[in-house]
């Protein structure tokens, strides 16, 4: 028994060194890891660091136009201070301008990760972010002339200016080359204008033929039972476009890419996920200022003897178009021809099926009398100019010339509401009946 003890002890006296040997090598081993550990937490902030300085200096400081961003503060400063109308709507705008760029550019570069048809799908959308935001403000105010008129204007800016500046370009650079895009598409687009205008048209005309069963109710009921109708034809319109038949939207330039042949050899300069974030930040400071804008809009008005129609259909639009506006000249230039539609023609079709029947419902749920009737001027204009692209776009082919013909009726659009009196006095619609 005092054998089998000594030897136990002794056994237990050898393994000692050996396990002060193991618990020294976990030691050193543990202080490695900590302190590599460590090291790589230092990399990775000062990495995240980086990439935020990166992203920030990319979207608000490297864009040229960008030195329009302090008008923004100004405008509030000067709301607040001197109450001078004229002057807090044109600082307003100004400051606007360049966050309807940047919510373009984010929105191109979340693009690189969604995809050519998603990609001008959201441009349309966020494009029209702009707008959408000004109008509910202005829904809210019971400014629903402001309301009809701006999305109006935007439609005329989208087809006429946009799409006209960037086939000009576009038949300028690649000339004498005839450049091509789906025909296809563009008659799909053109329908849905088409059935927009029957949408805004017949509301109009059951008010000036004075045959409603109900006046001044029956009009209102019209124009939200197809307002309804719209928003659906808009929904399926985006399954048609993204599920059951995406192949009639896939561009020439989207197949190079998949076979790996884009000449461009771009590449996004910010992530996803910081692309997410400037979106939603952009469009944060975007509504704010539409606040000022928009409270700001009829004493501008009056203070530079201009037309609110002209302020609505015509400067609201230029600003708030400017990232559809970069993006579509962007693309013509590249012969992307396809893409330029889906932008210009994509964002008109969005607002006149999606964003105008979606503030009918808004103002429904509100309490405001907002309906499809634009009068008779406004829904003539629509009409002529939808009926001009439609005839533009049959042949599936482009040049400077019919970019020109494009931005020259734009002048005449743009000159007719210069000299044009609103019927509607521009502020509460409801007051008038």
């Amino acid at each position: 028994m005092e054998a089998l003890t000594e030897n136990i002890d002794l056994e237990s006296d050898e393994g000692s060194p050996l396990t002060l040997s193991h618990s020294t090598n976990a030691k050193q081993s543990f202080q490695f890891e900590t302190s590599h550990t460590s090291g790589d937490r230092l990399s990775v902030l000062r990495e995240l660091q980086l990439t935020a300085f990166h992203s920030i200096y990319i979207v608000l400081f490297k864009a040229k136009i960008n030195v329009l961003l302090p008008f923004g503060p100004l405008a509030i400063l000067l709301h607040y201070l001197t109450g001078q109308h004229g002057w807090v709507f044109f600082f307003s705008l100004l400051g606007i301008a360049p966050l309807a760029e940047r919510l373009g550019y984010a929105t191109e570069q979340l693009a690189f990760y969604t995809g050519q048809t998603v990609g001008g799908l959201l441009n349309a959308t966020f494009g029209n972010a702009t707008e959408m935001i000004i109008s509910l403000y202005a829904l809210k105010s019971g400014m629903i002339r402001v309301v009809q008129q701006s999305l109006l204007g935007s439609i005329l800016s989208n087809m006429l200016l946009v799409l006209g500046c960037a086939f000009f370009t576009g038949g300028i650079v690649h000339y004498p080359k005839v450049q091509v895009f789906s025909k296809a598409t563009a008659i799909v687009s053109s329908g849905l204008l088409l059935m927009a205008v029957m949408g805004i048209l017949f509301p109009a005309v059951l008010h000036f033929t004075h045959t409603e069963v109900h006046f001044g109710k029956s009009e209102l009921a019209l124009s939200r039972f197809s307002s309804c109708i719209m928003l659906v034809a808009y929904g399926s319109y985006l399954f048609f476009q993204l599920k059951s038949h995406s192949n009639l939207y896939d561009s020439i330039d989207e197949g190079r890419e998949n076979n790996g042949e884009d000449s461009d050899g771009e590449v996004p300069e910010i992530t996803k996920w910081e692309a997410i974030s400037w979106l939603t930040i952009i469009t944060l400071w975007v509504s704010v200022l539409s606040a000022y804008l928009v409270d700001a809009i009829q004493g501008a008005s009056d203070s530079w003897n201009i037309p609110v129609s002209f302020i609505s259909v015509i400067l609201l639009p230029i600003v708030g178009n400017a990232a559809e506006h970069a993006s579509a000249i962007m693309f013509a230039m590249k012969d992307k021809l396809d893409i330029t539609l889906g932008v210009a023609i994509g964002s008109s079709t969005q607002i006149s099926m999606f964003v105008i029947p979606f503030c009918v419902v808004v103002g429904w749920i509100m309490g405001q009398p907002m309906d499809l009737n634009f009068q008779l001027f406004e829904t003539a204009t629509l009409f002529i100019t939808v009926l001009v692209i439609a005839f533009l776009l049959q042949e599936g082919t482009s040049n400077y010339f019919k970019g020109l013909m494009l931005i020259l009726c734009y002048l005449i659009v743009a000159a007719s509401f210069f000299v044009h009196v609103d019927n509607k006095s521009g502020i509460n619609y409801a007051d008038d009946d």
